[in-house]
């Protein structure tokens, strides 16, 4: 069976959505590293550590969290150590992991970087929509990912 060819109308809400979506990503990341010094990736790990029991995760766990390959993760968390935002702790019942550990100061940036970052997402992504067009957002965004599992 042949895949069906893409209609124009197709076509034209694909490259639509793709282009608005990075639109609005690199202005996020703009004010973000404006606001707070703090890069999208340096958020993510920020936020799932903040939302972490103990303020600690397992690599492993912490690179499911965020969606990364563990290679990426890794790089992320040396250019975060170097900053004192996380820390890596040896795990003492598993020789073979390490907890990466939210610091003080990465609390902190978080922290101040999350009223300036949240202020944008109201500013660049909600306010531009009505209630009922944030609710098919979220209709369509639920649709593609019970779709990708």
């Amino acid at each position: 069976m042949r895949p069906r060819r893409l209609t124009a109308d197709e076509l034209r809400v694909w490259r639509d959505y793709t282009e608005t979506a990075e639109i609005v990503r690199s202005r996020l990341t703009s004010r973000m590293l404006a606001e707070s010094s703090l890069s999208p990736g340096d958020y993510g790990v920020l936020l799932a550590l903040s939302e972490a029991g103990g303020k600690r995760l397992r690599s492993s766990e912490l690179a499911a969290v965020v969606g990364w390959e563990r290679s990426r993760l890794s790089h992320q968390l040396g250019r975060m150590e170097k900053r004192g935002l996380v820390a890596r702790e040896e795990c003492l019942d598993d020789n073979r992991g390490a907890y990466v550990v939210l610091t003080d100061a990465g609390a902190t940036a978080f922290r101040r970087g999350s009223v300036p970052h949240l202020r944008a997402v109201r500013e660049t992504f909600l306010d531009a929509l009505t209630p009922e067009q944030l609710a098919a957002v979220a209709d369509v965004t639920a649709a593609l990912r019970a779709h990708l599992g």
